[in-house]
């Protein structure tokens, strides 16, 4: 279908990173567009091949978790999705998007760090599962986190703004460059409504993890009620920078791919710094 009208060339990932450094070749190379038929893990490697390159990208859902994809308003049908990618191109409708980036690293729609990312860890040693078993399989890996593998009593996470003052302290921390936060099954779980791909970062602290905190936020975030005001909760809008001190070590993620623990990490945002085909 994209090679219809369009002159397509194929390459397929074969490890890790691979997307990445496909994606910096096809930019060096100056295509217009990199397409990208995969999951949000291989989406966000390929953005961080095309971050700030004039080569604009396009998602194809085809992972076994596509948010990215859905955020855009995408069908989930990979088939049905390339006929609104190829419209889109036809109407020129592409457009420059800001970058959020932990460590250098960019992401698309957030950064988890502390109990999602663990549950993200749990997730991804199951590997086998997750393209059958899809939200269950979270559902079963965050109760479990939520009862076996995690402190609900230390909060870990010390959030620090852009002057170096602490700002709060919680047991996670969702860094947001686009909303909504994930799906659940149809549904969208809801953070920041404002949170878009032109405005800079919002950032959601979850204080405490007892049920009573998470059962309102859940409930809100799935109804389309705004978390704010919920006992427990921080939520901060246009955030450029900012730093996330932890101990122990905590674990974080990237667009929902697990890349380990650290004590500090130091998160920016960049405007304009990728070209997205919008459908």
């Amino acid at each position: 279908m994209l090679s219809a009208d369009n002159d397509v060339t194929l390459a397929e990932t074969s490890r890790r990173g691979h997307a990445t450094r496909l994606a910096q070749s096809a930019a060096r190379d100056n295509y217009d567009i990199v397409a990208v038929l995969g999951g949000d893990g291989t989406l966000n490697e390929a953005a961080n091949g095309l971050a700030g390159s004039a080569t604009a990208l396009a998602p194809l859902p085809g992972g076994s978790t596509n948010v990215f994809a859905r955020i855009l308003g995408l069908p989930d049908d990979s088939v049905e999705a390339a006929e609104v990618i190829l419209d889109a191109v036809r109407r020129g409708a592409i457009r420059r998007i800001g970058l959020g980036a932990v460590e250098g690293r960019y992401f698309l729609f957030h950064c988890g760090v502390g109990f999602d990312a663990a549950v993200v860890e749990q997730v991804e040693k199951r590997g086998p599962w997750k393209r059958w078993a899809g939200h269950p399989l979270f559902i079963y890996s965050a109760v479990d986190t939520w009862v076996r593998r995690v402190d609900r009593r230390h909060p870990p996470i010390r959030v620090i703004d852009a002057h170096g003052e602490h700002v709060t302290s919680g047991f996670f921390t969702v860094v947001m460059n686009a909303n909504p936060y994930t799906f659940l099954g149809n549904r969208p779980f809801d953070l920041v409504k404002e949170a878009t791909l032109d405005q800079p970062l919002a950032v959601v602290t979850l204080k405490k993890l007892s049920l009573t905190t998470l059962t309102p936020v859940v409930v809100a975030a799935l109804t389309g009620r705004d978390v704010r005001g919920h006992r427990g909760v921080d939520v901060r809008t246009g955030v450029r920078s900012l730093v996330i001190e932890a101990d122990p070590p905590t674990p974080y993620q990237v667009d929902g791919d697990h890349l380990g623990a650290s004590r500090r990490l130091r998160f920016t945002w960049t405007a304009d710094h990728m070209s997205l085909v919008m459908p």
